[in-house]
């Protein structure tokens, strides 16, 4: 799932971002290709099994701007950078994310900053906007170190002997999930990560189900009533903590529930829902990430002792009496450009979707209203008229760029969206990823079990695991 939001620590929307535009819009623009019918039966059946696959065959023999099916199911897939750049540059108003395919709202809920639509979008985003400042940004610093060392801890415990091979998925998904609990609800909630885990983890497996098995119902009964009732128990522990911030606030200023609750913008039920969307997002994406870095940083000759070396020079020493800062993050520029490849190339998702509610234009081509725009941040990473050789991971591509180099970078690496709700969570996953990357490579020497790149699931995630070699520094 990605979190919808203006870039962190500031406000980039328009000045009134609801306002819905005209339907009388009108423009001469040329209408989308459309693949033969046949076709189009046949990449709709296969979309949401192999998207990645299918949308690279949709764009090596149609182009990257097309249209598949007709009237209420009419879907545009957009991955020319310069397309995607223009719906970018659209107002909010011209979208409706409260589409008819959203089935996220069984979990995030109605008021999800995912699901909502206009002013009320906007009201819910500017009371998030503050609990992604800077100053908190650079505050959870030294809380993602210690984490990371716990976990890299437990990992040395639990290996038989100092070199072995271990899958590093779940390490990570259990990192990541410890980190954003603690940054989004202190450290009370981070005790109940195991118990917070199945019941997101349940939901994220309904979710990611085939859409035959998604037919919304009312009745007791299937998966779909087992996410509403986890989704019961997830408001519950929300609620509680809601309920012991009023009476005892904690005080702490990186503690984005608390800030929530102290603001009192949002009512009770918005605050779950945003706490729902953004553990959610935040867990899924960033630990998605975390695996493609790791097996691809390892894979990449030389890469993984330039990163150890980096970290060395960077991060203090463990137990340190001097605190880790924003300086210490500047200095892992390696291990920002690592994660920065590793988002080109493998994005914690394969395309967005939004509703046209107007004709629009992106590309020059004219999108209907009423058409599912699905903009694939997959595709734009793959663009070789922007990307050289673009299947090669190459953290060094983002270094000493031309000014030219800079503009189409900005245009195809688009991970965590873009415009006025791009991911409200983004800084704080490159901030996490590239620390955790950097203290992995400092404590631990990390060899492929087999180079050959994995194919990715329906969910992007690497198909089997993280399995590495790993050995204690």
């Amino acid at each position: 799932m990605d979190v919808d939001s203006t870039e962190a620590g500031g406000m980039s929307v328009c000045a009134t971002p609801w306002a819905e535009p005209s339907d009388s819009v009108t423009t001469s623009d040329q209408p989308l290709p459309r693949p033969s019918l046949g076709a189009q039966l046949h990449y709709l059946r296969r979309l949401f099994t192999r998207p990645h696959q299918v949308l690279e065959e949709v764009n090596e023999l149609h182009g990257p701007v097309v249209v598949l099916g007709a009237g209420p199911a009419r879907l545009a897939i957009v991955g020319d950078p310069a397309a995607i750049t223009d719906l970018f540059a659209e107002p909010t108003g011209s979208f409706r994310w409260k589409h008819k395919v959203n089935v996220l709202a069984l979990w995030v809920g109605k008021d999800s900053i995912l699901t909502s639509d206009g002013a009320d979008h906007h009201r819910r985003r500017r009371a998030l906007q503050a609990g992604f400042s800077r100053r908190r940004l650079n505050g959870w610093i030294p809380m993602i170190l210690d984490a990371t060392d716990t976990t890299i801890d437990r990992l040395i415990a639990s290996l038989d002997e100092p070199a072995q091979t271990a899958d590093l998925y779940p390490v990570g998904r259990t990192l990541v999930l410890d980190i954003v609990l603690r940054a989004l609800c202190g450290p009370r909630l981070a005790h109940r990560a195991q118990e917070i885990d199945v019941l997101l983890q349940r939901g994220q497996d309904y979710i990611e189900g085939p859409a035959v098995r998604q037919f919304p119902h009312p009745f007791p009964m299937g998966r779909r009533h087992q996410v509403r009732q986890d989704r019961r128990a997830f408001d519950s522990i929300i609620d509680d903590e809601i309920a012991r911030l009023r009476t005892a606030p904690d005080g702490d200023e990186l503690n984005v529930l608390e800030t929530l609750v102290t603001d009192g913008e949002l009512t009770d039920a918005e605050i779950r829902d945003q706490m729902a969307t953004l553990i959610a997002a935040g867990y899924d994406t960033a630990s998605t990430t975390l695996a493609w870095v790791l097996l691809r940083a390892a894979a990449t000759p030389g890469l993984w002792d330039r990163l150890a070396s980096e970290a060395d020079l960077a991060l203090r020493e463990i137990g340190s009496a001097a605190a880790p800062d924003h300086t210490t993050l500047a200095a892992l520029d390696l291990a920002d450009r690592t994660v920065r490849e590793s988002l080109r190339l493998h994005p914690p998702g394969v395309f967005g979707v939004r509703e046209a509610v107007v004709d629009v234009t992106a590309g020059g081509y004219r999108i209907p209203r009423h058409t599912l725009i699905a903009w694939s941040f997959h595709l734009a990473g793959r663009d070789p008229a922007y990307w050289p050789d673009p299947l090669r991971f190459d953290p060094d591509r983002h270094l000493d760029l031309t000014p030219e180099q800079a503009a189409h970078a900005k245009a195809a690496w688009v991970p965590f969206g873009g415009g006025a709700r791009n991911c409200i969570g983004f800084a704080l996953a490159q901030i996490e990823l590239t620390l955790i990357v950097a203290r992995l490579a400092q404590r631990l020497h990390l060899a492929p079990v087999d180079t050959t790149v994995p194919q990715a699931t329906r969910r992007s995630r690497p198909e089997g695991g993280v399995p590495l070699h790993v050995t204690v520094r």
